[in-house]
């Protein structure tokens, strides 16, 4: 029986050691942009009446929007589950990235758009 060795927990290469930057990187824009986002939605409540267009617009696309990234993102974690149940596997900052990205992409976009609008 042949067994397959697991990618290490530290990468051993200069690619590996990029994703591994990309990844956390990612994770400082995420937390930033999400600051930001959070902080201008709250701003815009407090200015807006509730039942207005604009903040009924808003919050079902804040609503949409999480929900879309997190049928995303769990479908990644899904896939990554399926290879490893099949004996292919791939290193953690990989499946950290592809797992990131739907919010991070989301959570970018919402915090430019929001800063913009006056």
């Amino acid at each position: 029986m042949k067994t397959v060795s697991p990618y290490s927990l530290v990468p051993l290469n200069p690619a590996a050691m990029m994703d591994v930057w990309k990844l956390g990187v990612m994770a400082f824009e995420l937390w930033s942009t999400s600051v930001s986002t959070i902080t201008l939605r709250q701003s815009l409540w407090q200015t807006q009446p509730p039942t207005s267009a604009r903040m009924l617009r808003e919050n079902r696309r804040m609503v949409t929007e999480k929900f879309e990234a997190g049928l995303e993102t769990g479908f990644e974690i899904q896939k990554a589950m399926l290879q490893m149940a099949f004996g292919q596997s791939s290193p953690w900052w990989d499946t950290g990235l592809r797992a990131m990205t739907p919010y991070h992409r989301r959570s970018s976009a919402n915090s430019l758009r929001l800063s913009r609008r006056r």
